[in-house]
């Protein structure tokens, strides 16, 4: 594949989804730079208020960060974190919980339909986006306020420039203890130089993709890696336009296990051609491990693939992890001679919401 990627990219990759992934780590260190260094003038006087909790507010790769946020501080965090993906805040929402609403555009319909709804309640809120409709209303009302960062890119491969400064927040503010640190983002930049499909047309990665091309994909981990298998499942729908199934284990192995077969009788039909992928990293629990080594023993399926997520904390595994799926779902994108920036039904749907409400 050493000159077939490359040639794909040229004709298919629109938008340099290439480029804008190269630069995803120093998009992480540029959001955090942001935080630290004092350029936000109300984060003290927010910080001091008794939270408890925090509501992020999303869509799509606007909303992962949250889905990140919940799963962190579900193991080191101080505080609860929900995220909520639709045009209403949920019903116990009450003033105690901090509002983080995060759209790149700053457009996103049913995001801007909440934040309506928090600032007619008096919410506290914080707008993470490059501008929009968004950033006018934080402006415009004295709870609510902006961070910002830089526009012009599709919005799934802004996710550095919005989860970076989502992390900084929390750290900043007291809900997680420091997360990562400068030798843990160079390890990722290195990665991220190896992951590179163009630089390294014969990696793993682009063989991965071409592996994948054929067959329905299947993605499992472990709970904590749910953010990762909701993002890679994301990834894929958008920039390769490809379908993922995924699961959880402890849960997956209450239900979902006997479709799988293996054992008996049972299974479903199609079991056999799954192309499965099993997210892990370094500090699964023990019982988790035992959970997966049967599974892998007894799934009728043979091609399998392990995805490991390196680093020494949860968070650079996430980070890791993010850039292994961000590379994936173009490669494989390329090779189905799709521009991985094309979302045209997406667009179709916005103009068709537009007209029934003009």
């Amino acid at each position: 594949m050493s000159d077939g990627l490359t040639k794909l990219a040229l004709m298919h990759d629109s938008e340099d989804m290439i480029g804008l992934t190269r630069s995803f780590v120093n998009d992480i260190r540029t959001g955090f730079s942001m935080l630290n260094n004092g350029l936000i003038p109300w984060l003290d006087e927010v910080s001091k208020q008794p939270w408890k909790g925090v509501l992020c507010l999303g869509m799509g790769g606007s909303a992962a960060g949250g889905d990140f946020l919940s799963s962190l501080c579900d193991m080191y965090g101080r505080i609860p974190v929900r995220v909520t993906r639709g045009y209403e805040l949920p019903n116990w929402w009450n003033e105690h919980w901090l509002i983080i609403a995060t759209s790149y555009s700053g457009n996103t319909e049913e995001t801007v339909t909440a934040v309506r709804e928090a600032i007619e309640l008096r919410a506290t809120i914080i707008v993470i986006s490059s501008g929009g409709e968004l950033a006018g209303l934080a402006e415009m009302n004295d709870k609510a306020h902006l961070i910002t960062v830089p526009a012009g890119q599709p919005p799934r491969t802004a996710f550095g420039h919005l989860f970076s400064r989502q992390l900084g927040l929390f750290e900043y503010m007291g809900f997680l203890p420091a997360q990562i640190d400068e030798e843990a983002l160079n390890r990722l930049q290195s990665f991220n130089e190896e992951a590179d499909i163009i630089s390294n047309p014969d990696g793993s990665i682009p063989s991965l993709a071409l592996s994948l091309a054929e067959g329905p994909i299947a993605a499992i981990g472990p709970i904590e890696m749910g953010p990762v298998l909701i993002r890679f499942k994301n990834q894929a729908n958008e920039n390769a336009s490809r379908f993922v199934r995924i699961g959880e284990i402890p849960e997956m192995n209450h239900n979902e296990v006997v479709a799988w077969g293996g054992v008996g009788d049972d299974s479903d039909p199609y079991a056999e051609q799954q192309n499965l992928l099993l997210f892990t990293w370094d500090y699964m629990s023990a019982k988790v491990q035992h959970r997966f080594d049967w599974f892998v023993a007894h799934c009728p399926t043979k091609t399998v693939w392990r995805v490991h997520g390196e680093g020494n904390t949860l968070v650079e595994a996430y980070l890791h992890h993010c850039l292994t799926m961000d590379w994936l779902t173009i490669a494989l994108a390329l090779v189905h001679g799709k521009d991985p920036s094309s979302i045209d039904p997406i667009i179709s749907l916005k103009q068709y919401l537009q007209s029934i409400e003009t």
